[in-house]
């Protein structure tokens, strides 16, 4: 059973409000209503040591699906800009690119 206050989901937390961080465009984090709806699920599942309660596993779970979303989808936004391709080459900066030279046109 892992406790709304146990080390993992805390963790999980702090990952997924940094992720959102990173790809927020709000100055402040607590004006964001994804993180405000977080907050107040997390609440939601708050369990005591008495309690056996599955639903705070599995809403560990998700959230640590969702953070693995929001890291990959992140890496793979910066993996496209940086590798996108320009359309369509010449035959001489493909030959440049691929460390090849053309030979040179013939004088008539």
């Amino acid at each position: 059973m892992a406790s709304i206050t146990s080390k993992p989901v805390l963790v999980t937390l702090r990952q997924l409000l940094s992720e959102i961080r990173k790809q927020s465009t709000a100055k402040k984090l607590s004006d964001n209503q994804m993180v405000q709806y977080i907050f107040k699920q997390y609440r939601k599942y708050q369990t005591t040591d008495q309690q056996l309660c599955k639903a705070i596993d599995e809403m560990h779970f998700k959230a640590r699906t969702y953070v693995d979303y929001l890291n990959n989808s992140r890496m793979y936004k910066e993996i496209n800009v940086e590798f996108k391709g320009k359309g369509e080459r010449s035959v001489e900066d493909t030959a440049k690119m691929v460390g090849f030279k053309l030979p040179h046109d013939p004088k008539p």
